[in-house]
């Protein structure tokens, strides 16, 4: 398949500002690749869809607030600067917002506390620093820092966004865009999956912005993928493969837990543990391994997202479901509304 068959149109209305009041108040869009037949329910009847001995995995990737605001030394002209990955102590992989302005040489500084020196440039057209500090990082960044919403969200962070981009069971700090599809669960949602005999398994993988980048040849097999870095232990690999032996489903949370998940699957069809990164792109058509059932956002046009869903549920299907979900008015992207793919 090409890129434009990836391609549509989403009323700009449609594009989710804010999230639900409720987490798990956001709508939920029903798919059943089998028979094709499509139910518009709310996320907190999802638990209606699993039973004894079904396996849910999630992603426990902490988002941190990666967006920094400072000045370049001589000039103070303001640049914003995307923290996007560690390469060693306080090298760093950023993105630099005017990037023509922000050169090989350049020293800057973030507040009182933190200043930068320009080292390198990317590939992909970023930048290499190395960071001055006195203290922990990490302390630093989480004052001063700001969330890193999406592009599409048109508004200046809230303070509401520290934790509603963020999900209920975030705890390893890393990622730099929240893995969304997580973001409709409550801790009594999951308790009640638990309650039913389901088990809800951890895995990481932290997204870097590589995963939201459009992507812009026709080919798609000329498509590179960012890595990311992902860890899935051996317990929680030992009740997945466990739960594929006794005929449970395996449902993921989000493409980020697909992407980990079948980066790891061995020639005989089980998941391994192992921690490292995974730069894999899935894209129709595409044989599956490990995943059984998809909890997802709706997603950008042209994204690899779109695409990884695509060669999950069948392309023409997915369309099908999108056409719905726009006629009906559902929201979409990172603070939208829901799809389960059964």
């Amino acid at each position: 398949m090409k890129l434009t068959n990836f391609k549509y149109e989403l009323p700009k209305e449609l594009i989710a500002q804010y999230p639900a009041e409720k987490r798990d108040g956001s709508r939920l869009l029903v798919v059943n690749r089998e028979t094709r037949e499509m139910q518009e329910r709310h996320f907190k009847d999802i638990t209606e869809h699993f039973e004894k001995g079904d396996c849910l995995v999630i992603n426990e990737t902490r988002v941190f607030p990666a967006r920094l605001l400072g000045t370049k030394d001589k000039t103070d002209a303001e640049v914003e600067i995307f923290l996007l990955r560690q390469l060693e102590g306080g090298l760093w992989e950023v993105l630099v917002k005017p990037a023509r302005k922000v050169r090989v040489g350049n020293r800057l500084s973030i507040g009182t506390e933190l200043m930068c020196d320009v080292i390198d440039n990317t590939v992909s057209g970023g930048r290499v620093v190395r960071f001055n500090f006195e203290g922990d990082f990490f302390d630093i960044i989480d004052r001063i820092g700001r969330s890193p919403l999406p592009p599409y969200v048109d508004r200046d962070p809230e303070p509401m966004d520290k934790e509603r981009y963020q999900t209920v069971y975030a705890k390893v700090r890393g990622a730099v865009a929240a893995p969304t599809a997580g973001l409709h669960f409550t801790e009594k949602l999951l308790d009640a999956l638990r309650a039913k005999g389901v088990s809800v398994v951890p895995i990481v993988l932290h997204l870097g912005l590589g995963s939201f980048r459009p992507v812009i040849v026709e080919d798609l097999g000329r498509h590179k993928m960012d890595s990311e870095y992902y860890e899935i232990t051996q317990e929680s690999a030992e009740i997945i493969n466990s739960t594929m032996k006794n005929g449970g489903k395996i449902t993921a949370v989000g493409t980020s837990v697909v992407r980990a998940l079948e980066t790891q699957v061995t020639s005989e069809g089980w998941v391994k543990p192992d921690r490292g990164w995974t730069d894999k792109f899935i894209y129709p058509p595409y044989n599956f391994k490990i995943v059984d059932r998809l909890v997802t956002n709706f997603h950008l046009p042209a994204s690899t997202l779109l695409m990884l869903i695509s060669a999950f549920a069948g392309h023409d299907l997915v369309f099908e479901a999108y056409e719905k979900a726009i006629a009906g008015k559902f929201r979409f992207y990172s603070y939208g509304d829901a799809m389960l793919v059964i």
